[in-house]
């Protein structure tokens, strides 16, 4: 699926990380932790062979006494209007699958979609509405018999499912970044304000204590600023990039300059952004063609946007492309594109930096760690400053080299199996501090 984005990233302090790491005594803290700390860099487990990666997650899982997971989520990977935050769930659900841990993921339903499925080795469960699922699955899980064992992961995306006041074993929560302004561009007003109001003020303090994972540092910086949570309790976790993702031959680059952007056709991405930045370059490079590849409910817009630039002829909109199709893009592009308004990390940057193509993107979060400015592409704000740094890149060769090289080493720095381990023994820890001595919600039930 076309919907994917700084190597370790610097936490609070050595002291204040280490001490928020420590397990009890009563609990054997899992060994050679990768949660990167200040001077540290997140080394890459390229040589490292798939049963040993295996063994290593297993012995995290044993160490805590952890032996299964449950995630819920808001979507799974097959719903029409999946992202970046699905894919991110599948491949660490996946490869904890592949370790031997039990995992079952509990998500919305899917329009036409089975209800209950197994995928690459975890369980699925689709059940409930768009925004009934949170209600729904709070009600089961606060009475639902909870094995020993057991620990959870919420995704908080947007809305939370309020893990802390059903589950009292241990849990982390990944929150990718802020939707802030999200809320008034996707939903009506009064939806908007709800959405607000949940986000900044009703959440927080229920959530305060509780061990987040997020996926950059600039994205830490954001979460503590806007919503108050300890910084001493949030995580940084990159996310990887698949091995699939690699340079091509010389000759795989197009012959004339192509601009390759990759997301939900959603007005968060600002696609029509980038199209008009994309006229202004044209002007100069009137060879220039660009590819946006992806589909959502603001295709209507940005056809007619298309139309209104005169650019039918040399901007794309294939919809969703096969994963060949998107490697082959990434390789063939003079650079990647992606101006979104809130990114938690953009992994269609280091996808395409994992191919020699660097990036122009907009100066948000999370794109401040993607993206390494003047070294594997550059970060503007605004249609202007966005055209101006894409036609830089296109009119000179030299640079274009230069960032190309600068995303190629960059990517290499982020695997999956390393942000898995992560992201296990940052939930492994929490089961250590709790040492299997936490109270059980009303209504539940602890199982052997």
């Amino acid at each position: 699926m076309p919907r994917r984005g700084r190597a370790a990233v610097s936490a609070p302090g050595r002291d204040a990380t280490a001490a928020a790491l420590a397990a009890p005594p009563t609990c054997a803290a899992p060994t050679a932790l990768s949660i990167a700390v200040e001077g540290t860099t997140r080394s890459a487990p390229g040589t490292v062979q798939r049963e040993e990666a295996d063994s290593a997650l297993r012995c995290v899982a044993d160490e805590s006494g952890l032996d299964r997971v449950r995630i819920v989520a808001w979507r799974d990977l097959e719903d029409p209007e999946a992202g970046g935050s699905e894919l991110h769930a599948h491949r660490i659900a996946s490869i904890w699958a592949a370790a031997g841990i039990g995992v079952e993921l509990r998500t919305s339903s899917v329009p036409g979609g089975e209800r209950i499925l197994e995928r690459e080795g975890y369980r699925v469960q689709r059940r409930g509405g768009r925004y009934g699922v949170f209600v729904r699955t709070g009600m089961e899980e606060l009475f639902r018999r909870r094995r020993a064992g057991e620990g959870l992961v919420e995704i908080w995306n947007g809305m939370p499912f309020w893990s802390p006041l059903w589950f009292r074993g241990p849990r982390v929560v990944f929150l990718h970044h802020v939707h802030a302004e999200m809320w008034c561009m996707v939903l009506p007003r009064w939806m908007a304000r709800i959405g607000e109001v949940t986000e900044r003020r009703l959440a927080p303090p229920l959530y305060r204590s509780t061990r987040v994972v997020t996926l950059s540092e600039s994205s830490r910086a954001e979460i503590v600023d806007m919503l108050g949570l300890r910084p001493e309790r949030v995580t940084v976790v990159p996310p990887g990039v698949e091995q699939r993702f690699s340079p091509g031959p010389p000759d795989a680059r197009s012959p004339e300059p192509l601009v390759v952007a990759v997301g939900r056709l959603v007005p968060v991405k600002r696609f029509d952004l980038l199209m008009r930045a994309l006229a202004r370059v044209k002007e100069a490079a009137p060879s220039l063609r660009a590819v946006i590849a992806g589909e959502g409910y603001d295709r209507p817009h940005l056809e007619a946007l298309r139309c209104e630039l005169r650019a039918t002829s040399w901007i794309a909109l294939p919809g969703h492309v096969a994963d060949d199709e998107l490697i082959a893009l990434y390789r063939r592009a003079w650079l990647v594109a992606s101006v979104s308004q809130r990114e938690g990390w953009g992994m269609t940057l280091t996808e395409a930096g994992a191919c020699g193509t660097p990036a122009v993107a907009s100066d948000i979060a999370g794109h401040r760690d993607a993206v390494v400015h003047g070294h594997t592409g550059l970060l503007a704000t605004g249609e202007e400053a966005i055209g101006s740094a894409i036609g830089q890149v296109i009119a000179d060769a030299g640079l274009r080299d230069r960032l190309g090289a600068g995303a190629l080493t960059h990517a290499k720095a982020f695997t999956w199996e390393a942000a898995a381990r992560a992201v296990l023994e940052a939930l492994a820890q929490e089961a250590c501090l709790l040492a299997t001595d936490y109270p059980l919600p009303l209504g539940s039930e602890a199982v052997a």
